[in-house]
């Protein structure tokens, strides 16, 4: 019983971690747009990358009745194999667009909203951080931890972000923001190459205790 209510908080978390994401990435996304911030673009394409992959393991663990196992890992493959790719042009399309404003010494304009984003990543990530820690390693289960490990590195991420838009606003130093565009676009091939590599997902919660 005990594990089955564990599993039933995991699955939760899942829910709201992917939920966040998708306001989050939407939010950054135009945000970025609106102050011609590639750091903010490229966190929210980030954002919402991670949110239809936490939707892709959801999807797998609640919706796969009367699919075999087998069946269950070829879907996942596949959609695994799709997201990957998408970590990959979306990190070449920041890559050149920080290149070029460093470049061209194209300036974004400083952005509250942006700023009031990362800060409210830096509050929820290591909530839900912890959550998940704690849960995973209730459930015996080292999907999930490393599920909660991904968690901490957006904090990492969000709090890169927050110092360059924070210098650009305080400072002007405009090569903040697409210096750490540049960051982002590593952790974006970073992602891709697991995805690839591993060819699953496997950060539900729901995942199998391992």
């Amino acid at each position: 019983m005990e594990i089955e209510l564990l599993r039933k908080r995991a699955l939760r978390l899942s829910y709201i971690t992917v939920g966040y994401n998708v306001v989050e990435g939407l939010v950054s996304i135009f945000a970025g747009v609106m102050a011609g911030s590639i750091a903010l673009v490229g966190f929210g394409l980030d954002s919402c990358m991670e949110s239809l992959s936490g939707g892709v393991m959801i999807w797998r663990f609640t919706h796969s009745e009367g699919l075999s196992a087998e069946e269950e890992l070829k879907r996942e493959k596949k959609a695994v194999k799709l997201i990957g790719y998408m970590f990959f042009l979306f990190g070449a399309y920041v890559l050149y667009e920080s290149l070029e404003k460093l470049l061209l010494h194209e300036a974004p304009e400083p952005s509250l909203l942006g700023i009031a984003i990362a800060v409210a990543s830096l509050v929820a990530m290591p909530v839900l951080f912890y959550m998940k820690y704690r849960t995973g390693k209730s459930m015996n289960s080292r999907s999930l931890v490393a599920d909660s490990k991904q968690t901490l590195a957006c904090m990492f991420l969000s709090l890169a972000l927050l110092i360059g838009l924070g210098l650009n606003y305080l400072r002007g130093l405009w090569w903040a923001d697409p210096a750490v565009g540049l960051l982002v676009v590593a952790y974006l091939i970073k992602e891709g190459r697991e995805a690839l590599k591993e060819e699953k997902l496997c950060t539900c919660c729901s995942c199998p205790t391992d």
